[in-house]
């Protein structure tokens, strides 16, 4: 229950038992692209929160090579982790935080996180390049 909702209640609102919607969480049953369609729209997400791991342009063709409006490479790694499982739980967490000072701390946070997460990164890379020469 990531979403919050049972299969039985999910069931009921796309017209299945429960236990059919058992089978399509445990992969007995195949689902179909609009069941999956109707799944998205009533779990409010959007249908490429159910292919987590799949590359953003799912048609298999490079979207730097498509041109037109295509978003850059930095846009698109932003909206991949926008509609992974864990960009959707960390906006919907955010969102329901209403003192917008614990919002600018939590943003500082993540910041000083990821800062040191770089910090570690460089010094992991300068010990390893000591050791190769």
């Amino acid at each position: 229950m990531v979403i919050g909702m049972s299969q039985e209640k999910l069931g009921e609102q796309m017209g299945l038992t429960f236990q059919q919607i058992q089978k399509y969480e445990k992969g007995t049953n195949r689902i179909g692209a609009s069941r999956l369609y109707q799944l998205s729209k009533i779990l409010d997400v959007p249908v490429q929160f159910f292919f987590e791991d799949a590359p953003f342009d799912v048609s298999g063709r490079d979207n730097e090579a498509n041109g037109g409006f295509n978003e850059s490479k930095t846009e698109a790694y932003l909206l991949d982790f926008l509609n992974s499982r864990d960009g959707l739980e960390l906006n919907k967490a955010f969102v329901k935080i209403t003192d917008p000072k614990v919002r600018k701390r939590v943003v500082e946070l993540v910041r000083a996180l990821s800062a040191d997460i770089a910090i570690e990164a460089t010094n992991l890379r300068a010990v390893a390049t000591e050791s190769a020469d």
